[in-house]
């Protein structure tokens, strides 16, 4: 039943939609109700990056009612040549699904960029692949832009994991003790042979 749930979610959707503009209203998407410009919200982006990411967030709403749906998704993964699984669909949704309806705003779209570039995606997620395989038009963002997005992408994949870098840590923390313990040995020796020299 969870798939009759959808179809009839997407079909009020643009039933909706299409209400609002037989009636004559623009349809507009609000990025977030609380007046933020997402822009000021996302500040670790230019705002080239962020136009350049609502082109393709744009192209990949075939629907065009502002939102990514799963199916909408699921047909972006094929394209970007990292299909996924419905489950997987699904997991990569909630990933980044802050209001729980379901499917993707443009903010949450951002959202993946966001934890892609803060290295908070596992780096087999389809929500790491999604933000690795968004191309970014160098003519509309300039050379400046695109070396700045390769250079992050460069960076995102030099990245070790947490988990590599906990296990680097203890390693460091064992080869520090075992030097303590071998200047404590020799400290030791030193003292022992002292006391025997005295007897």
């Amino acid at each position: 039943m969870p798939a009759d749930n959808e179809l009839t979610a997407k079909l009020t959707r643009r039933l909706d939609r299409n209400e609002a503009l037989e009636q004559g209203q623009q349809v507009t998407n609000t990025y977030r109700t609380t007046g933020i410009s997402i822009y000021s919200e996302f500040s670790e982006f230019s705002r080239k990056q962020i136009k350049e990411y609502e082109k393709a967030f744009k192209k990949y709403d075939a629907g065009g009612d502002g939102y990514l749906d799963l199916e909408e998704l699921k047909v972006t993964m094929e394209r970007l040549a990292a299909p996924q699984t419905h489950l997987s669909l699904k997991a990569m949704i909630k990933e980044v699904d802050e209001d729980q309806d379901g499917k993707l705003s443009f903010r949450e779209f951002l959202l993946v960029f966001r934890k892609a570039a803060a290295g908070e995606l596992p780096e087999d997620s389809g929500l790491c692949r999604l933000a690795a395989l968004t191309d970014i038009d160098v003519g509309q963002v300039g050379v400046n832009g695109a070396a700045n997005f390769f250079e992050s992408k460069i960076e995102e994949l030099t990245k070790t994991s947490k988990f590599e870098a906990e296990i680097r840590e203890e390693q460091e923390m064992k080869k520090r003790e075992l030097e303590l313990k071998k200047l404590r040995r020799a400290e030791f020796k030193e003292k022992a042979s002292l006391f025997s020299q005295q007897n």
